[in-house]
C-alpha cells in the first residue's frame, strides 16, 4: 500500500483532476492526471466501480493490487503530480503481479513523458 501522503483526502479532492486533467489510456484501465504545486507529494486514488465487480471483495482486491504495483514501480513519479486510475475489467483482480505492475509502469511513463512537454 502507498503512503497516507499520497493518498486523496476529502469528497472535492477528486475535482479538480476530472475537470483540468488529461488521459492516459491502456487496455484495462485509464489514468487521468493533473498537476499541481511541485513541493507536495504525489497523489493517488483507485476507482474501481460496481460495474467492474457486484462484489466488494474483488473491487477491493483490485484497489489494493494496483496500490501496491504503484508502490512497487520503477518509473520515478514527479512530485505534485495528482493521478487518478479507472478500472474497466475485473480481469485485473486475477492478473499475474507482474502483467499488472507492467501496464501500471506503461501508464507512469506514458504520463511521465506528457508532464515533461
Amino acid at each position: 500500500m502507498i503512503s497516507v501522503a499520497h493518498r486523496f483526502h476529502g469528497y472535492g479532492s477528486l475535482r479538480g483532476v476530472y475537470q483540468s486533467g488529461q488521459t492516459v489510456r491502456g487496455p484495462l484501465m485509464n489514468l487521468r492526471y493533473g498537476l499541481r504545486d511541485r513541493h507536495k507529494p504525489y497523489r493517488l486514488a483507485v476507482v474501481v466501480s460496481r460495474k467492474v465487480s457486484k462484489s466488494a471483495v474483488v473491487r477491493n482486491r483490485i484497489r489494493r493490487r494496483i496500490y501496491e504495483a504503484v508502490r512497487q514501480s520503477s518509473v520515478d513519479i514527479e512530485p505534485g503530480t495528482d493521478m487518478i486510475i479507472t478500472v474497466f475489467d475485473e480481469q485485473l483482480a486475477e492478473q499475474e503481479s507482474a502483467k499488472l505492475r507492467a501496464a501500471i509502469d506503461e501508464l507512469l511513463q506514458k504520463v511521465a513523458k506528457q508532464a515533461t512537454k
